[in-house]
């Protein structure tokens, strides 16, 4: 460890952006390794993430990315990590989650109304974290320099100011314009706040970085800020996405032996599950939003929803619930997880006005009720003996989390008449139907256990130890020597 570096109250760094998708998540889980590395207790945090992929931690839940953080800096993912967490139900309203649990009386207040009311909780998350830790790794939201939302903001410069943070700035070069980005947020941020920036980073470069100058040296005559990392385009990394996006450049590459589609409906959630099969080396996944996407793939998933009932009726309107139809009945596979299987049901039925009722896609002969109460736990199971395509799962002992508020169950008229579906976990947790093909359960990360892995598809899973030290050597190799070490001295 670093002698110039005091143990105790926490030193801040923080992530800032210029835009979304610049690469403050990824960067902040390397660094969040790369100080864990150096024998310091380090946590993550994230005043507010707007995502609808979650993760069950102690308290409840949080973003997926500050639990993907906690797990590279080697700490126990909480809810302090992030203590505000909006969940997109519809365009204009987010179920609001504040230290891990739903807020009904949050949720109905405006956004600016919102903050000052949970301001003081962030501080508290934030100062708790600062007393246990040597290091914390603070992640913005979006951009610093959005001055509509300046005078209500709780996550970039109110945080960076409450701790007393050292703050990076990323941009995507790949986008085009990054050196305006660091510039015209630079600009538009309070002077006073412009002493907090330590370096600039310019994320996913592909070339010579001979080429970058005089730009660097020119902007840091501007602002007097350095360029600290030119950080190259990395694809196949193997941290999910923060929004759990996929194009091909990120899939292994490779002769394709099968094609995974996976309905990309607009409240799709905790689609960061599917990242271990991205790794799969042969296999391909596309996001299915046309009957046209589904043609031709060996299985189709129906992934969570943060909306079922809606998304099942954007299924309708795009035909894709014909095509998934068709599909199952000529014997291809069909896998519902969550949301997703409440869809391949009967019925939706929602007395407490939490989803909405309407017919599901009819292929498992179940009947799922929404309860006002939502379920949100780590659970470890075993499947029972499965038939079909899916039989290979048959015994694999799986851990994984449930978040949902429905509770799906056969339905009963259906069952009398002999139609009946199979329970293939304890608890109701999964349904097969007759034929073997079509699989339904409530547990997410079914693909991040190693033992289904290894039972559907022959292969061992690259461990996320693995791909967090990869990130770390990453920024090791490609920030200028005693950067990092000098944020935190």
């Amino acid at each position: 460890m670093n002698p110039n570096v005091v143990r105790g109250r926490a030193r801040c760094v923080m992530v800032l952006g210029t835009t979304s998708g610049a690469g403050k998540s990824w960067l902040a889980t390397a660094l969040c390794r790369w100080y864990a590395r150096q024998g310091l207790r380090v946590a993550p945090f994230k005043a507010q993430n707007m995502s609808n992929n979650a993760r069950v931690v102690a308290g409840g839940e949080i973003g997926s990315a500050q639990y993907f953080q906690a797990l590279a800096a080697r700490a126990a993912p909480d809810v302090r990590m992030n203590p505000l967490l909006l969940k997109p139900e519809r365009d204009t309203h987010s179920q609001v989650i504040l230290m891990g649990q739903v807020s009904n009386e949050l949720s109905e207040l405006p956004w600016r109304g919102r903050s000052e009311r949970v301001w003081p909780r962030i501080a508290q998350a934030l100062d708790e974290l600062c007393d246990d830790n040597d290091v914390v790794v603070i992640e913005g939201a979006g951009s610093p320099a959005e001055i509509n939302l300046m005078a209500s903001d709780i996550v970039n410069l109110r945080v960076a100011r409450h701790a007393g943070a050292r703050c990076l700035l990323v941009t995507d070069i790949d986008r085009g314009g990054a050196f305006a980005h660091l510039y015209g947020t630079w600009a538009l941020m309070p002077a006073a706040d412009r002493d907090m920036l330590s370096g600039f980073v310019l994320n996913k470069f592909r070339g010579d970085a001979a080429l970058l100058a005089p730009a660097p040296q020119q902007l840091q005559e501007l602002t007097g800020v350095p360029t600290v990392a030119t950080l190259p385009m990395w694809w196949q990394h193997g941290l999910p996405e923060e929004d759990g996006v996929f194009d091909d450049r990120s899939v292994s590459s490779g002769e394709v032996t099968r094609t995974v589609a996976v309905v990309a409906y607009p409240r799709i959630s905790n689609l960061d599950e599917f990242q271990p099969l991205k790794n799969i080396a042969g296999l391909r996944l596309r996001w299915a939003r046309s009957p046209a996407d589904v043609a031709g793939a060996d299985w189709i998933i129906l992934p969570g929803s943060k909306h079922t009932s809606s998304d099942l009726a954007w299924m309708r309107a795009q035909g894709l619930d014909r095509a998934v139809a068709a599909h199952a009945s000529r014997g291809g596979m069909v896998l519902g997880i969550c949301g997703g299987l409440q869809m391949l049901g009967e019925a939706l039925i929602d007395p407490h006005g939490v989803d909405g009722n309407g017919p599901g896609l009819g292929l498992l002969p179940l009947v799922t009720v929404f309860a006002a109460d939502k379920t949100v736990r780590h659970r470890e199971a075993a499947f029972l003996s499965l038939t079909g395509p899916w039989a290979a799962l048959s015994g694999v002992n799986v851990h994984g989390y449930e978040i949902h508020h429905g509770q799906t169950a056969e339905h009963a008229a259906m069952a009398a008449a002999g139609d009946r579906a199979t329970a293939v976990m304890p608890d109701e947790l999964a349904w097969q139907n007759n034929a073997g093909n079509v699989l339904g359960l409530y547990l997410h990360g079914l693909f991040e256990d190693p033992a289904v892995l290894h039972a559907l598809f022959g292969v061992a899973a690259r461990t996320l130890d693995a791909v967090f030290d990869g990130l770390a050597d990453h920024i090791d190799s490609h920030f200028e020597p005693g950067v990092l070490r000098s944020l935190i001295e």
